[in-house]
């Protein structure tokens, strides 16, 4: 990237970069783990506490704390050339302090499995990494292929879900998330897809009476647990008491370079579920409750 180039984030903001950034706080996990994977780790020099991965390299790195608590005055002491967000993990009142401190922020916003390819190529641009960045996209795109061509019959078939991401209220999510696009793409139809929200507070009888044919409980970013399995299995139907899994929170919802193992880690999971559907080019008997 030549100096003095301006890069557009995912927001359609301008950040001004006189070169490639130095000192990078990510302030989102699934980016970090990204950034780890594209070569630039030594330039890391912040991240949150959620930034897990890659686990033993990530040890090193000062915390600055949460992704919805950071600790401005830390990041600052950092004095970071570039700070990567995510306007849907981090508060806008954090993202707007730090640009107040006349700190450079590169904000994310990936709603679809292509949405997520073209955050990839930005932040590449913005760091200074485009072959790395473009490598890395044609390995997703090469996965989204292989696991949409196996697919056959089943994207047109396709089962319906349940997928809350919390509970005490139940939350699900719309078609204008990143975790819906990738149900969508793995052959599944979200029954929460038409809710005017984003992450709706949902109820279970909304849930049943919109007949799903599988319930998916992802680990995070509301622990599900097989606690949580036994005591929904009680409440639901019997045939829909057998189709209650737990799945990895980050296959669902992290981005970057985790889509290569996390999709294809899902689609495995998720293949299982479809073999023993009791679907049919008639249609799905898993509602004849």
């Amino acid at each position: 990237m030549a100096a003095g180039v301006q890069v557009v984030d995912d927001l359609g903001l301008r950040v001004g970069l006189a070169a490639p950034p130095e000192r990078i706080v990510s302030l989102v996990p699934s980016w970090t783990e990204t950034l780890f994977a594209l070569g630039l780790g030594p330039r890391i020099v912040g991240v949150t506490r959620f930034c897990i991965e890659p686990a033993r390299e990530v040890e090193a790195v000062p915390r600055i704390g949460g992704t919805k608590n950071p600790d401005i005055n830390a990041i600052l002491k950092l004095a970071p050339d570039l700070v990567i967000a995510n306007a849907e993990e981090n508060r806008r009142e954090d993202i707007e302090r730090l640009r107040e401190s006349a700190v450079r922020v590169f904000v994310t916003y990936p709603r679809t499995v292509p949405g997520a390819v073209e955050s990839i190529l930005r932040l590449g641009a913005a760091l200074g990494a485009e072959t790395a960045a473009a490598a890395l996209t044609r390995k997703i795109v090469m996965t989204v292929s292989e696991i949409e061509a196996g697919l056959g019959v089943w994207m047109k078939l396709r089962l319906r879900v349940f997928c809350p991401v919390w509970k005490n209220p139940w939350m699900s999510f719309n078609a204008d998330t990143y975790a819906h696009d990738v149900l969508r793409m793995l052959g599944f139809n979200n029954i929460f897809a038409a809710a005017g929200e984003r992450y709706p507070r949902v109820t279970l009888e909304q849930a049943l009476e919109s007949r799903p044919d599988v319930v998916l409980l992802p680990d995070e970013p509301y622990l599900f647990t097989d606690d949580d399995v036994r005591e929904l299995k009680e409440t639901l139907p019997p045939v829909l008491a057998r189709r209650v899994l737990l799945i990895r929170g980050r296959d669902l919802h992290w981005y970057g370079v985790h889509m290569v193992r996390g999709l294809r880690a899902l689609n495995r999971i998720l293949s299982k579920v479809r073999a023993t559907s009791g679907l049919s080019s008639g249609g799905a008997v898993g509602h004849k409750r």
